[in-house]
């Protein structure tokens, strides 16, 4: 037992692969799962800030989300549910029409739906027709759209003058903190080895994080103010046919960016995900926990 503990340990510092059910020591479970948290972060907080809403729901139900999708999925698929960049444009859009969240919240519970029937119909027909409908050049243009899409709100969070925020000049302080975050990012993932070469993001972070506080980037005010514990706020979808037929054609954007990540997601762990478990059960967890 020893000695097969020893030769996963040692793989584990040869390759940045780790399966889903290999047993990972508690001193690198721990930073592996806050380097997974950080990198959901970039969706999970981003994306309800651009909406103007509370991010603390989004996370609440972003983890309800993905424990459902891991029951579902029978824990077989290594992947989080967070917030779709394909739904940005549709939702500003309705909110400068004056639509309520709510309003938008019954467009994703219709998305949430199609994302099941969709499931279903996976189940009982097989995947061929997806392959067809989805060919991995699409996939790839479309995932990589939305990214290209919001590099001016990364831009402008980084502190360049792409006309997004209300200062229009460079902001300097934000332009090195957010180089040196990147630059260990890139250097991480380039010459870092063993355990270390799996763990950039987590390191870029932390680095991040101490240059900005240095630099005099960080307000403890809205921390202190805070309570230490609240429930999110909660409130009920509303069912208006224009913010659903506003975000429908968004849903099979998703639908796409959701195979698309899945096929990633296979060639990384050497398994075909779309069998075993299945591209049905997937889709129809990511279904379930949108509507929820």
């Amino acid at each position: 037992m020893e000695s097969n503990l020893s030769t996963k340990n040692a793989a584990l510092e040869e390759t940045s692969v780790i399966d889903v059910q290999d047993k990972v020591p508690l001193k690198k479970a721990i930073p592996l799962s806050l380097q997974h948290l950080f990198a959901m972060f970039g969706a999970s907080v981003l994306v309800p800030i651009l909406f103007n809403i509370d991010p603390a729901i989004v996370l609440f139900f972003n983890g309800i989300g993905t424990l459902l999708y891991a029951v579902i999925t029978k824990g077989k698929i290594p992947a989080f549910l967070g917030s779709s960049f394909a739904f940005i444009a549709p939702v500003l859009l309705l909110q400068q029409q004056g639509y309520s969240f709510q309003h938008i919240q019954g467009g994703f519970v219709v998305s949430g739906l199609v994302f099941s029937a969709v499931a279903i119909t996976v189940g009982f027909t097989g995947i061929g027709w997806i392959k067809k409908l989805f060919p991995p050049a699409a996939m790839g243009a479309i995932v990589t759209i939305i990214g290209l899409e919001l590099a001016p709100v990364a831009a402008d969070m980084a502190g360049f003058p792409v006309g997004l925020s209300n200062s229009p000049a460079l902001n300097s302080t934000w332009v090195v903190v957010s180089m040196i975050t990147l630059g260990t990012l890139v250097l991480g993932s380039v010459v870092f080895r063993g355990f270390l070469k799996i763990i950039p993001i987590l390191i870029a972070v932390v680095v991040g994080y101490i240059s900005a506080y240095f630099m005099g980037l960080i307000d403890f005010t809205a921390v202190k103010e805070a309570s230490l514990i609240a429930a999110p706020h909660m409130a009920f979808a509303k069912f208006d046919l224009t913010a659903i037929l506003t975000i429908l054609p968004a849903t099979f954007v998703v639908i796409a960016e959701h195979i698309g990540h899945l096929a990633v997601t296979s060639n990384v762990v050497g398994k075909d995900l779309t069998s075993d478990p299945g591209l049905h059960r997937s889709l129809l967890g990511d279904g379930l926990s949108t509507m929820l």
